[in-house]
């Protein structure tokens, strides 16, 4: 789309404002609007903003992140091909946006133009990744300044669905508007929790799209007078809620499921293993990218089907990284597998990338993954864990964010100024939630995914 069409687009609709909205180091989305007037130029030349945003944590703390400081700007140069009308805010839009250096080349720091790169080195072996995004979340009033569950149901619960289906109703019609596919609804475990699964797109689209579910699953609550949060942990005794990310490889001239062999015993390609084995080699580090918040490891714990552990699975809910049975006459269209030690404080530009460059490492150093682990890895005896290096994941986001700063490969897939910039904004959120207490982490992780 080109900007004089966006600007034709907006016109008709009547809006007054288009959000150029990013999602930062720290994993919460942010915006700078424009007024309908100038719009094109700004489609053109960006908006300014400050270097010092991406050295910003997720409570506004600014850290000392060498050149990104007081002085310097960058551009929120918008791509209008993601151009959407918002059905929940009054006359306005929203663009996602690169980070862009003022001689208009992409900004070391910009994190959607790192998952670019990622996708261009799988173009270069004739690959796409398509990628689709699981969120569950979580439905609050405000009590006495306390978020409190909306209802008590059970799993699967219509009890929960009808507590909530005037909301979802307009959830549906608003991702419908904007042109993102809803494939899947249900009520969740915990109290006042669902979630929705959206269809699968390539990897920068299902990015981009991955911000305006988020965007949307809270604007439409605001609406209803209703808090969302897609925080790891809403509240410490109930369920927590994940960003599962279900991938595969596509052939990307004849688009054939490259994760797919139909002569397999499980359908799995060598090239599908390759990939889950690369990884599953990086799975730690990748963490860091992937359930990157403070909140996160009160999720990542055994037993509570998040995946604890490194291994791999067919079906197997405990393992962080699940092989999904295929559905029958739709064998290779439906060959995935899913991530489940991820969630939606992740900065889904990150943790896509960070996701393509284990991968393809697994695909360049032709690894196979260790045999499937095909119970509760919890279970198993601990020396034959140790045996089979079915080790624990990281138990803290320090120990996630060490992980990370320890893999090499992932260091110089990001490059060091998004590399540096990143640990030390959420190195100091560990700090600042390591010294609060558990209301303070909650409010913190609650209101702000």
């Amino acid at each position: 789309m080109e900007a004089h069409e966006v600007v034709k687009q907006a016109d008709e609709a009547g809006l007054r404002l288009v959000r150029f909205i990013w999602c930062g180091n720290d994993g919460t989305i942010r915006a700078k609007s424009s007024a309908r007037n100038g719009l094109e130029g700004r489609i053109a030349s960006g908006i300014g903003l400050t270097v010092a945003m991406q050295a910003m944590n997720g409570l506004d703390q600014l850290q000392p992140v060498d050149g990104m400081g007081p002085v310097g700007e960058v551009r929120l140069v918008p791509d209008p091909d993601t151009f959407r009308v918002l059905p929940y805010a009054p006359r306005t839009g929203a663009m996602l946006v690169d980070h862009v250096t003022l001689d208009g080349a992409p900004a070391p720091v910009c994190q959607r133009s790192f998952l670019k790169r990622m996708e261009e080195r799988l173009g270069e072996r004739n690959l796409r990744l398509e990628v689709a995004f699981e969120n569950e979340f979580s439905l609050a009033t405000r009590v006495d300044g306390q978020f409190v569950p909306i209802d008590s149901g059970l799993c699967f619960s219509t009890i929960s669905a009808t507590a909530a289906q005037d909301y979802l109703d307009e959830l549906a019609e608003a991702l419908d508007a904007q042109g993102i596919v809803l494939e899947q609804y249900y009520s969740e475990l915990g109290h006042g929790q669902h979630e929705i699964s959206t269809g699968h797109a390539p990897a920068l689209r299902a990015a981009d799209e991955q911000i305006l579910v988020r965007e949307t699953i809270r604007g439409v609550a605001a609406r209803h007078g209703l808090v969302a949060s897609l925080a790891p942990k809403p509240w410490p005794d109930n369920a927590g809620n994940g960003g599962h990310i279900h991938f595969s490889l596509w052939d990307a001239d004849a688009n054939w499921n490259r994760f797919h062999d139909p002569k397999a015993p499980d359908l799995l390609s060598g090239d599908a293993r390759a990939f889950i084995a690369g990884v599953l080699a990086h799975l730690p580090g990748l963490c860091g990218l992937t359930a990157p918040s403070f909140n996160s490891y009160h999720r990542i714990v055994p037993q509570y089907w998040a995946g604890a552990f490194v291994c791999w699975g067919h079906d197997n809910r405990e393992a962080p990284v699940r092989v999904p049975s295929v559905f029958r006459g739709m064998e290779e269209a439906s060959t995935n597998a899913e991530l489940k030690a991820a969630d939606a404080s992740a900065n889904p530009y990150l943790a896509v990338g960070g996701l393509i460059a284990a991968g393809l490492d697994g695909l360049e150093r032709g690894l196979e993954p260790p045999e499937p682990v095909e119970v509760d890895p919890a279970t198993i005896d601990e020396e034959e864990r140790d045996r089979r290096g079915i080790d624990r994941l990281p138990a803290t986001q320090e120990d996630a964010l060490h992980a990370l700063a320890a893999d090499e490969l992932l260091l110089d897939a990001l490059g060091p100024t998004l590399a540096d910039s990143y640990l030390a904004v959420r190195r100091s959120e560990w700090a600042a939630y390591s010294e609060g207490d558990e209301a303070f982490e909650q409010q913190g992780h609650f209101s702000k995914y």
